[in-house]
């Protein structure tokens, strides 16, 4: 399939006349096939103004139409075939078994919303119906449902092409909402986020929505992104990267004269508390299930493993000597593009400099600058160093971790009191460790998003109940998640209706109830009608 590395703008390619970009194979350094070039500010204008045009249809249209969309997008995406494998592992050097897996996720995303669509509940509709003989004043009808907020811009992720890319999480529960996007690409992996455009462009075709429903605009410089931002048009924001680049756009966002929420899923050092019991039964195979994590996919999560902390004795001994034995064996690998393995050298250099920060095991193998390549580094240091040192708390996104021994329960209390907003954070143990440190529990559930027992949080099941995300820094806002169902609550709105006749109401408020929906009629969740 060739490119054309044209703007995509409501189904109309666009040519790109702004400053030239390439893509990049970070495996070998080749400049990749496609000619790109940042949108200019009349490109970000037409693509907003047919968002704009686009809303009415798009938020009316039945739920059975949008998903319908969303099924014919799954079917777009599947049939751009190993093309799309085959670009997506030129410009991101991600294995094809992983690009096979995560087109996989991206599919069942679309599959997923697309049944929360036709099921109708998560429009949570609320319903008081009137009492109007009620003394001393009478009861009106009052009746409550989500509605699309408008147009979304989208900031696709480096390390999920796919999946948190242009048919990613964010765009996809955005359509579903019926909230028209203009996605900004990726410039790491432009040609991808071309090829998934025209997936959409062509699903929006088939079920007759509007082609401003959604736009692609490509760029390799900062200034289109805050361009999208400030633009009066748009109505949210979302974001899935950096701490620096998430605030960034949520200071841009507040300094509008009408702000908008930015939903940005940012930083997290995930911590992994590591109990005696479970040090006492399982050292070893923590320490392979721990390596295996900081490593999976050179260390490119949101999720990884940074700091872990055990108590110290036999069982925390087995556990160091296994994993420096194993972070030795680990071969440098090749990051998504120069920028990430610049940033990865600088952060574990800064770790280095520290007092009192060794090396426990790294790679023994040399990396290849060339390809891009980096170590696989686990470091270990004092818990006072930790507490101590705030660079420590920053997410250095690779393949690098920090293990401290602990010589009591009340540090790990102490550390985790201590802790910023995480992603996730995991605890090792038995049923009786658990019992044992309920208060550890406790501590994290005010700190955390995801809490997860005898596993890692790399790997996320895009599902219902699951929450991907948690308080500042790790997000902007510790309510909303980027995976899973909930995460369409970030494009919706209440919007309250009183005293309105039944036929002029939205379907999921109408008394006959036709979407099936589950509804609180007068305080009880039921699906029948009223009478």
């Amino acid at each position: 399939m060739s490119l054309t590395g044209n703007h995509l703008i409501a189904g109309i390619e666009t040519p790109a006349t702004g400053t030239p970009f390439t893509a990049r194979n970070p495996a070998t350094g080749a400049t990749l096939d496609g000619q790109f070039a940042d949108a200019t500010d009349e490109q970000v204008e037409a693509a907003l103004q047919a968002a704009e045009a686009a809303c009415d249809p798009l938020r009316l249209s039945s739920p059975e139409t949008r998903a319908q969309l969303l099924d014919a997008l799954a079917d777009e995406i599947l049939a751009l075939g190993d093309a799309l494998l085959d670009r997506a592992h030129a410009e991101t050097a991600l294995p094809m078994a992983r690009l096979t897996g995560e087109r996989g996720r991206a599919v069942h995303q679309c599959k997923m919303f697309a049944g929360l669509l036709r099921e109708g509940s998560w429009l949570a509709p609320r319903i008081d119906t009137a009492i109007p003989d009620r003394q001393p004043l009478p009861k009106p009808d009052v009746r409550q449902v989500y509605s699309a907020i408008g147009p979304v811009v989208v900031f696709g992720a480096s390390n999920f092409p796919f999946a948190i890319g242009v048919v990613g999480t964010d765009t996809v529960c955005a359509l579903a909402a019926g909230c028209p996007v203009v996605v900004k690409g990726h410039p790491a992996h432009p040609g991808t986020c071309e090829m998934l455009g025209g997936a959409i462009a062509r699903a929006l075709e088939k079920v007759a929505l509007p082609a401003g429903s959604f736009s692609l605009l490509q760029g390799a410089g900062h200034a289109l992104g805050g361009a999208l931002v400030r633009h009066p048009l748009t109505q949210a924001v979302g974001f899935t990267g950096s701490l620096k680049g998430g605030r960034a756009l949520m200071d841009l966002a507040a300094a509008r004269p009408s702000p908008i929420p930015v939903y940005a899923e940012m930083g997290s050092v995930n911590p992994v508390f590591l109990l005696p019991g479970a040090l006492a039964e399982r050292g070893s195979s923590i320490a392979e299930a721990y390596l295996q994590s900081v490593n999976m996919g050179v260390g490119q999560f949101c999720t990884n493993p940074a700091i872990l902390l055990g108590l110290n004795g036999p069982g925390w001994d087995t556990f160091t000597q296994r994993t420096a034995e194993l972070a030795s064996g680990v071969a440098p690998a090749t990051m998504l593009h120069q920028g990430i393995a610049e940033a990865y050298e600088g952060g574990t250099e800064a770790w280095k400099r520290l007092p009192g920060l060794q090396a426990l095991g790294q790679s023994t193998t040399a990396a290849d600058p060339a390809k891009t390549e980096v170590p696989c580094q686990i470091f270990t240091t004092s818990i006072d160093q930790i507490e101590n040192q705030e660079t420590l708390h920053r997410e250095v996104f690779g393949p690098c971790s920090i293990v401290a021994p602990c010589s009591h329960r009340d540090e790990l209390l102490r550390f985790a009191h201590s802790l910023e907003g995480q992603l996730t954070a995991s605890i090792h143990g038995t049923p009786d460790d658990l019992a044992d440190h309920a208060d550890l529990i406790h501590i994290l559930e005010r700190k955390v998003g995801r809490i997860i027992f005898n596993g890692f949080g790399t790997g996320i099941e895009p599902c219902p109940s699951m929450h991907h995300g948690g308080p500042y820094p790790a997000a902007s806002h510790s309510f909303f998640t980027s995976i899973g169902t909930a995460s369409i609550l970030r494009f919706v709105r209440p919007v309250c209706y009183q005293g309105f006749p039944d036929p002029q109401l939205p379907a999921a408020l109408q008394n006959a109830n036709p979407t099936g929906a589950m509804r609180l009629v007068n305080g009880t969740l039921t699906r029948d009608p009223i009478a």
